[in-house]
C-alpha cells in the first residue's frame, strides 16, 4: 500500500467522523473536517493544540508559488458556545461526495484566532482499500475508526467481479421464493409490516447457488479475526448466519431501532450492500445512524460494493429510509463471548448463531 492511500485511511472529521471529502486544517495540517461549519464548531478544541507544522516538514513551494502573496484571511469561527438542540444533518451528498471531482491542494488560510482549511484530495476511492491486505484494512483502519467513531464504511470492498456475482446469487435466490417477512426481536403484536418492509432468508454459505455469498462471509471473518482483541473490550468468537435482504421498493423502510437493545451478544454489524448506480435522492433507502450522544446524524448510502460496520448496541438506533426500488443488502452480526455466554444463560434470543472459528483465515472454497 502507498503511504498516501495509508493517510487517508486514518483521515476522519474530527466532530463527525465523515470520511469523504474532507478539509484539512490549514495551521497543523494534521485534522480533517468534512466542512467549514464542523471546523468552526470543533475550534473551540482544536486551537489548543493547532499549531504550525516545522517549516522544515513543509514541502517546498515552486518559486511562482512562492512570490504569489497569501491569500485573504478567512473569518473568524462563529459562536461556539451555542448548544446543538437538535442533531445537525449530514446529508447524503456530504456522506457520500466521494465520486464528485475535487480540486488538488487549494488551501484556504486563517488568521491565527480561527482554523484554516486545506481541501484534500479525494478520488472516487478516497480510502484505496482494495489496495491493502485484510491485516492492514483490519488493523489500521476498521479498528481505529471503530474505536472512535462506532462507524466504520469501507467502499470497493470485493471488487466489481465479485460483487456482482453476489449480486447474481442474492437476485437468484429471490427469485425461487425464499425470502419471508422479516421479524423483530421481540415479536408482541401483528404490526412487523410497518415496522420493517423487507423480505429476507438466512443463508449459512453451504448451500447450492450461493458461493460467492460464501466468499463474502469468509472475507467478513477474515476483516473480524485481524480486529479480534481490538474492538473496544470484545472477545469475538462467533457470528450469525448471513441475513440477506430485498426490500423491494414502493416506499418500503425499516423505523428507527437498535439491533441488540437487550444484551444478546451481538456487538458488532456488518452489512454489505449490491446496489448498482444508487442515488439517494432518486432512490431513497438511506440507512440513517443516530449515534448516541452526538447532535448530527450519518446517513449511509447503500451503494454496490460497500461495506458498513458499526457498533450493534444502544449507541448506534438507526433506520431504514423509504426505498423506492429494489434494494438488497447482506448482514451478519458477529458475537462478544461473554455477552453471548450471558445471554443464553437467561433466554433463547431466536438468532440463528454459530461457532466460527476466527483464529485461522476462513476457506471461502
Amino acid at each position: 500500500m502507498e503511504q498516501s492511500d495509508l493517510d487517508r485511511h486514518q483521515q476522519y472529521c474530527e466532530l463527525c467522523g465523515k470520511m469523504e471529502n474532507l478539509l484539512k486544517c490549514g495551521r497543523c495540517r494534521s485534522s480533517f473536517y468534512c466542512s467549514k461549519a464542523h471546523q468552526k464548531q470543533h475550534w473551540k478544541k482544536h486551537k489548543l493544540i493547532c499549531k504550525e507544522p516545522d517549516k522544515a516538514q513543509l514541502p517546498k513551494q515552486k518559486p511562482e508559488q512562492q512570490q504569489q502573496p497569501p491569500p485573504p484571511p478567512s473569518p473568524p469561527p462563529g459562536d461556539d458556545k451555542a448548544p446543538e438542540k437538535n442533531r445537525e444533518k449530514i446529508s447524503p451528498e456530504q456522506v457520500d461526495s466521494a465520486s464528485l471531482p475535487q480540486p488538488t491542494n487549494t488551501e484556504v488560510s486563517g488568521d491565527d484566532d480561527g482554523p484554516k482549511e486545506d481541501r484534500s484530495n479525494n478520488t472516487a476511492t478516497p480510502n484505496g482499500q482494495t489496495s491493502s491486505s485484510p491485516q492492514k484494512l483490519a488493523v489500521e483502519y476498521i479498528v481505529p475508526c471503530m474505536n472512535k467513531h462506532g462507524i466504520c464504511v469501507v467502499d470497493n470492498f470485493l471488487g466489481a467481479e465479485t460483487g456482482l456475482g453476489i449480486s447474481e446469487n442474492v437476485q437468484a435466490l429471490h427469485k425461487t421464493g425464499k425470502f419471508t417477512d422479516g421479524q423483530l426481536v421481540s415479536q408482541k403484536s401483528d404490526s412487523t409490516k410497518d415496522i420493517r418492509g423487507d423480505k429476507i432468508t438466512w443463508i449459512e454459505g453451504r448451500e447450492a447457488g450461493c458461493e460467492t455469498i460464501r466468499i463474502l462471509m469468509s472475507r467478513m471473518d477474515d476483516l473480524i479475526r485481524h480486529c479480534n482483541g481490538k474492538l473496544g473490550n470484545y472477545k469475538i468468537n462467533g457470528r450469525t448466519k448471513a441475513m440477506v435482504a430485498c426490500y423491494p421498493g414502493k416506499g418500503t423502510g425499516y423505523v428507527r431501532h437498535v439491533d441488540n437493545p437487550n444484551g444478546d451478544g451481538r456487538c458488532v454489524t456488518c452489512i454489505y450492500y449490491l446496489n448498482k448506480d444508487w442515488t439517494a435522492k432518486e432512490h431513497g433507502g438511506l440507512l440513517r445512524i443516530f449515534p448516541e450522544g452526538k447532535a448530527q446524524f450519518a446517513d449511509i448510502e447503500p451503494r454496490f460494493d460497500r461495506l458498513l460496520l458499526f457498533w450493534s448496541d444502544r449507541r448506534n438506533p438507526h433506520e431504514v429510509q423509504p426505498a423506492f426500488a429494489t434494494r438488497y443488502a447482506i448482514t451478519v452480526w458477529y458475537f462478544d463471548a461473554d455477552e453471548r455466554a450471558r445471554a443464553k444463560e437467561k433466554y433463547l434470543t431466536g438468532e440463528k448463531g454459530e461457532k466460527v472459528e476466527l483464529g485461522k483465515a476462513s476457506d471461502p472454497s
